[in-house]
């Protein structure tokens, strides 16, 4: 069953938008070694012109997970701060801690869908599909567990892929024009991608979703053709 959209408002707010490099950066585990990331993003009031693969001086230090026209921008609901702050016991963490280039008030995964198209300063964008978490985010916030809590969570975030690109700033309104697939809320993505693995009839469900990234509907599909 579709859980129900809460009653939200249509527009949100960019509260920060974040670019930044590639680095090296040494290892806590190895103080000899260094790992290549780009978690931290410096702040930018803008206007920053977003094109299709992201934003004018943003990168991604693993191009072949991260980054790509379905995933050109990463999004984080600024609400989600204070619970982790609380749960991790870490009160630095600060907005932008998931690396973010978007952090925003008004939007997270119950309220947002797959396929959404919003209005973003001069730029037209699309939800893509949730954000999965990978090692960097624990390594980053030192914090071992941290991707696994962000996927039982369901806090994941979300991408944005660009339809009409154009200058974005910090405070800029998100402005929804259309929502094609109702059903598929972030949050009920990421239940079938973490919940119910077991579910190839589910899977099949979320793959023919055509606005889902590419990505996702590759991995999906060979689950709902795996043998029970």
């Amino acid at each position: 069953m579709t859980p129900p959209l809460p009653h939200h408002s249509e527009n949100a707010r960019v509260v920060r938008l974040a670019t930044g490099p590639a680095e090296a950066l040494p290892d806590p585990a190895h103080p000899d070694r260094t790992w290549s990331t780009a978690f931290r993003k410096h702040a930018r009031t803008g206007p920053v012109w977003l094109g299709y693969q992201g934003f004018q001086g943003d990168e991604q230090a693993d191009r072949k997970n991260h980054g790509g026209v379905d995933k050109a921008v990463c999004v984080y609901a600024a609400t989600h701060y204070p619970g982790w702050r609380e749960e991790l016991g870490l009160p630095e963490f600060a907005l932008g801690a998931f690396g973010e280039n978007l952090t925003v008030e008004g939007l997270d995964e119950m309220n947002v869908c797959v396929g959404d198209v919003f209005e973003l300063g001069g730029a037209q964008v699309q939800v893509s599909q949730p954000r999965q978490p990978c090692w960097k985010l624990a390594r980053n916030a030192r914090v071992d567990d941290l991707a696994a809590r962000v996927e039982s969570t369901g806090r994941t975030g979300f991408y944005l892929r660009v339809l009409r690109h154009g200058p974005v700033s910090t405070g800029d309104v998100l402005t929804r024009l259309d929502r094609p697939h109702p059903d598929w809320t972030i949050a009920r993505c990421n239940h079938v991608q973490y919940r119910t693995r077991d579910d190839r009839e589910a899977a099949r469900d979320l793959a023919s979703c055509p606005a889902l990234s590419g990505s996702w509907k590759d991995r999906l599909w060979v689950r709902a053709a795996s043998k029970a």
